[in-house]
This record gives structure tokens, C-alpha cells and sequence, in this order.
């Protein structure tokens, strides 16, 4: 009987329910408890609100939160880099207003194309990610040092390049287009049933993968439901952001919206980065142990400055869809809990604050439930002052997982 058999033989007849229940016990039992609290999390928020609101789930308001978690969700997948190193970035907010603020004088101040104001702001942020990046790599000042005074100067900077005018709103319809566009119903659904097709190859040819490595793997059964049930959220999502969610009689207003597939595209392109790349590999054996990774021949400065490029690369990103969604940069911009939600994002994601665990997925998972809490209590008419204590609850069980998770890892020897 080959490896392969044996395992099917062995995992089928538990059936997916129950094969999928003893995984959980193993991967708790050994501090891998994954994205499992905060997906139930997730469904525990949203009966909360849909029973004190049922305008939670509309087509209408999910869009709504869609859209609003885009921009500080792709900060968030630059911290979620940052944190795999076992580094801090406290300069992400006011990177993103000031690399926006860029985009905006550039825009229209000085009646630049769009493509040439984009492109600035973008590069400014790599610009900011590479100074940053090789201070701390190269002079060997602490991460949180270098990027606490990033915080101060690019928050000065923005004040600075916007002067006396404050507020500049945008007009170019480019640059507005970025987060105010719906893409066609037709391509949201080519785009679901592709995703699902794409997921559906992908863990079968893991599965494969893994039978001819002797390693365990999934059984038969257990791989088609994780399949069907993926697929089916994804088409329930589609199906949802598809509605017509004008609530007035007129033309319809439906289908994606542009700045959470543009969101969606970070996190799935730097997750695909960090599993399937050699630098996704060094950027965990630095994160894990820096000093094994430099004897294993990595070079960890290098590592470790692409890194911060790539952070404050994406947190230009994330200020250029929070300009484009509010139509104007001005002197707040990039301020405000936006740092703090970012990082917060990341952790209750199950990004580890040590360093070496993590994945991009955390980032899109831990906004979201930020970003459902805050709408959710926006309306029902909370205080903000109540929303905040929540989310810092959340942030704390959030940190309370990850550090149970590393110490049961420590005793399990993993």
C-alpha cells in the first residue's frame, strides 16, 4: 500500500466534518490556530449588527464598508511585510497623506497628467521606504526610533507641500475614478467564477504535491468541500456587490467596486510574493532568526530594506485610494487612527508581532473587522468613543492569541 492509500484511506472515512475537526485540535493543541477566531469573529459581528440593524448586510452598506476598508487595508498588507520581519513602522499614516498630498498639488497645482502625479506619489513612497529602510538596516537604529521620527517629519511634510490652502480637491477624472468606479456585472462574475477555478487547481495540485512528498494531506472528500464552500462565499459575494443598490427608481448602481478589487489585488499578488518567491522565504528566516538567516548566506539588510520600500510603497497606494474615495487630500490626511487601524488590522489578522508568522490574508481579514465595527456602530449612531474601546478589546484578545500560539509552538518544539 503506497503513502498515498494510506492516507486516503485513513482521512476518508472520518468524512470532511470530522477530518476537518481534528485538524482544529491539532493545530490548537499546537498553537496553530490560524484565521479561525477571526473568521468566527467576523460571523459573530455581523449577527450582532444585523440583528440591531438590518441594514447591515444590504448589497448597499457591505459595498459601502468595501470601499472604506480599501485604502487602509493596503497599508495594512505593507505592515503585515513589516511585521513578518519582527519590525515596526509607525511612519505608514502620514506616508500615505503626504505621498496623496504629492498627487494632489502635482494634480492640481501644477495641471500635471495624472499618470505623471500617480507615478510621483508612488515613487515618493518607495523613496521614503528606501531612506527609512537604510537607516535601520545600514546605521542599525531601532525600527521604531527611525520610523517614530518618519512620523513626525512626513506629517510636517504634508503640511508643508499643502501650505496655506489646506485642502486641495481633486478633479482629475482619473485619478477620482480609482475608488468611484463600479466594474461591469458581467466582469464581476467572470472574475468570481475565475478566482474559484483558479482556488479549486490550486488545492488540487497541493494535494498532489504534498501525496508524492509523503507528507499528510487532505483526503478526497475534505479537498472538494473546502473547494465548494470557498467557491460558494465567492459567488455569494459576487452575487451581493451585483444588486442593484440604488434605493431610488433610476439607473442601477451596481457591480464591484474598483478600490476593493485593486485591494483585493495587493493582498493576493504580495501573498502569492512572500509563499512562492525566494525572497518571500528569506524575508521569514530573517523574520524567524536573523542571524541564522545571515549565516545561511541571506542577505538580511538587503531584506530588510525591500521591505520597507515595499511598505511604504503600499501605504502611497493606500493614501491615493483615500484621496480618490474622498475626491480631496488635505491636512488630516493619513492621520487620525489610520495608523493604529493599519497595524491593529494586521495583528487581529493573525500577523505575529514576533516576527516569521503571518500571511497578506491577515491584513484583508483583520480590516474587515475593524472596518465592521466602526460601520456597524456608525449605524446604530454609537459614540466614537465606544468604538474605539471595542476595537482596542479586539486588538488586545487579538495580541492574547499570539502570544498563546508562540508559547504553545515553544513547548510543542515547533
Amino acid at each position: 500500500m503506497d503513502a498515498e492509500t494510506h492516507f486516503e484511506e485513513s482521512e476518508t472515512k472520518n468524512g470532511f466534518i470530522g477530518e476537518q475537526w481534528k485538524a482544529l485540535i491539532r493545530r490548537i493543541a499546537e498553537g496553530e490556530i490560524g484565521s479561525l477566531p477571526v473568521l468566527l469573529g467576523l460571523i459573530l459581528i455581523a449577527i450582532i449588527f444585523q440583528l440591531a440593524n438590518d441594514n447591515f448586510l444590504t448589497p448597499l452598506n457591505l459595498t459601502n464598508l468595501m470601499v472604506q476598508i480599501a485604502s487602509t487595508g493596503t497599508i495594512a498588507v505593507g505592515v503585515v511585510l513589516v511585521l513578518l520581519l519582527g519590525e515596526i513602522d509607525l511612519s505608514i499614516g502620514w506616508v500615505s497623506g503626504f505621498t496623496a498630498g504629492i498627487m494632489a498639488v502635482l494634480s492640481v497645482k501644477q495641471q500635471q497628467p495624472a499618470w505623471i502625479a500617480l507615478g510621483a506619489a508612488i515613487a515618493a513612497g518607495a523613496g521614503i521606504g528606501l531612506l527609512q529602510g537604510w537607516w535601520i538596516a545600514k546605521l542599525k537604529v531601532a525600527s521604531f526610533i527611525v520610523t517614530l521620527a518618519g512620523f513626525l517629519l512626513w506629517n510636517g511634510a504634508l503640511l508643508y507641500i499643502l501650505g496655506q490652502t489646506g485642502t486641495i480637491n481633486l478633479n482629475d477624472p482619473v485619478i477620482i475614478a480609482i475608488s468611484n468606479t463600479n466594474l461591469p456585472v458581467w466582469f464581476g462574475w467572470v472574475l468570481g467564477v475565475g478566482a474559484m477555478l483558479v482556488f479549486a487547481y490550486t488545492q488540487v495540485r497541493e494535494r498532489s504535491r504534498r501525496a508524492k512528498a509523503g507528507i499528510r494531506f487532505s483526503s478526497m472528500p475534505a479537498t472538494i468541500g473546502k473547494i465548494i464552500l470557498i467557491s460558494a462565499v465567492v459567488l455569494l459575494i459576487v452575487f451581493l456587490l451585483n444588486l442593484n443598490r440604488n434605493p431610488r427608481q433610476g439607473e442601477p448602481i451596481q457591480g464591484i467596486p474598483s478600490a476593493m478589487l485593486i485591494f483585493l489585488a495587493f493582498v493576493i499578488i504580495f501573498d502569492l510574493l512572500t509563499r512562492k518567491t525566494a525572497w518571500g522565504r528569506y524575508v521569514f528566516a530573517v523574520g524567524g532568526n536573523a542571524e541564522a538567516a545571515r549565516r545561511a548566506g541571506i542577505n538580511v539588510d538587503r531584506i530588510r530594506i525591500s521591505v520597507f520600500i515595499l511598505g511604504s510603497t503600499l501605504a502611497a497606494c493606500g493614501g491615493i485610494l483615500a484621496g480618490s474615495r474622498l475626491f480631496a487630500v488635505n491636512q488630516s490626511s493619513g492621520g487620525g487612527p489610520e495608523l493604529l487601524n493599519a497595524i491593529a488590522a494586521a495583528v487581529i489578522g493573525g500577523t505575529s508581532l514576533f516576527g516569521g508568522r503571518g500571511n497578506t490574508w491577515s491584513a484583508l481579514l483583520g480590516i474587515l473587522v475593524i472596518g465592521s465595527i466602526s460601520n456597524g456602530m456608525n449605524l446604530l449612531a454609537l459614540e466614537s468613543s465606544i468604538r474605539f474601546m471595542v476595537t482596542g478589546a479586539v486588538l488586545l484578545v487579538a495580541v492574547t492569541l499570539d502570544a498563546y500560539a508562540r508559547s504553545r509552538r515553544e513547548v510543542s518544539g515547533r
